[in-house]
């Protein structure tokens, strides 16, 4: 199977993950990732569901020795109510064993509940809800280390520009026009503009408190995408000095908000905002129908880190969208509670030593 005919089968399911593509793969082959494509064929020899897999060895110190771990990112993607779900998740969990991994890890958009509890927009569905229920009874269980996000937002697209602006907070459409009237001006950026985005998203990063990959990494996704025409920076600028950023990312009828920059310059001329409104216009452009906003709080409270997160994209007309997240299937079970165990503690180490490069990349 070639590139063109995997991003095809990927497209026509209702939702459709960058995630899932090809040069998704092909990225994830050039960092330690091997890759591997499977479909699945109802009688009638009609695609009904399929998976982009991820499979990479790591060493893990108790064990002394390398372990197999193989990810679903965003996936699988199928009907989940069509029976062949069944046969979709037995495969997966014999191919773990197969390939002689500790556990498979997948993480599909299972969409449990609209909004969010005590709100009047708050609309679980019970159907998703008994879904999850018999992926678990089926052996697989809610993992403890998430990959990807388990809640979002979406905005609807299919609207005019009018009623999208309309459906914004009043003070998000404000801060649109303020940042118009202030003279920020919103970009397409290019290749040439990718060292310059990474240094502000270093810059974001070590301001706001999360660990990013190598440069390298970034420069590959952006590349990858960019050249495949399925991703575009924009570039918010005052008086031609980069103030703001974002990655737009766009397949079939979706596009995503992944990565997003700032510098501290000119921040009360309300840049982000702006930035969003043209990614917004943007999508539509592109014959997006969905603006994933890509995050949102695990804990609908002030208290949760990413509240100030929340509060912005609302404003923005998005609209909460929960999953459950990643689902584990432990080939082996004893190793797996081990990797478990030790994960957290290895991951804080690298933590640690990615925050001094990224303070020496930013001080060189």
């Amino acid at each position: 199977m070639n590139k063109q005919e995997w991003n095809q089968i990927v497209a026509r399911f209702p939702q459709p993950s960058l995630l899932q593509t090809w040069e998704w793969g092909e990225v994830k082959s050039r960092h330690g990732w091997t890759v591997d494509h499977k479909i699945w064929q109802n009688e009638a020899g009609e695609v009904v569901a399929a998976a982009l897999l991820l499979a990479r060895e790591q060493v893990i110190p108790i064990i002394g020795k390398k372990v197999k771990i193989l990810y679903c990112p965003k996936g699988p993607l199928l009907d989940w109510d069509n029976p062949m779900r069944v046969q979709v998740l037995q495969d997966l969990q014999q191919y773990a064993i197969d390939q002689g991994a500790i556990y498979i890890k997948m993480d599909p958009d299972l969409v449990v509940a609209k909004g969010f509890e005590g709100t009047s927009s708050f609309m679980p569905d019970p159907h998703a809800i008994n879904m999850v229920r018999r992926i678990e009874k089926s052996g697989w269980m809610l993992s403890y280390q998430q990959i990807q996000f388990k809640n979002t937002f979406w905005i609807d697209l299919k609207p005019s520009e009018a009623d999208l602006l309309a459906n914004m907070k009043q003070k998000t459409r404000y801060n649109i026009r303020l940042a118009e009237r202030k003279g920020v001006q919103v970009r397409q950026a290019g290749i040439d503009d990718l060292e310059m985005i990474y240094a502000m998203y270093a810059e974001t990063a070590l301001r706001d408190g999360f660990i990013i990959r190598p440069k390298g990494y970034y420069m590959d996704v952006w590349r990858t995408f960019m050249d495949a025409g399925m991703a575009t920076p924009l570039l918010a600028e005052v008086e031609g000095q980069a103030v703001g950023g974002l990655f737009l990312f766009h397949f079939s009828s979706r596009s995503w908000y992944i990565y997003g920059m700032s510098r501290d310059l000119h921040r009360e001329m309300m840049p982000n905002y702006l930035l969003q409104w043209e990614a917004i216009k943007l999508s539509k452009q592109k014959g997006c129908d969905t603006y994933d906003l890509w995050g949102a709080p695990d804990d609908f409270s002030e208290a949760d880190r990413m509240w100030g997160v929340y509060k912005f994209k609302e404003g923005l007309g998005g609209k909460v969208v929960q999953t459950k997240g990643a689902f584990d299937y432990p080939a082996s079970r004893f190793k797996y509670k081990i990797v478990q165990n030790v994960l957290p503690r290895i991951l804080a180490v690298t933590r640690s030593i990615r925050r001094k490069q990224i303070q020496n990349e930013l001080s060189e």
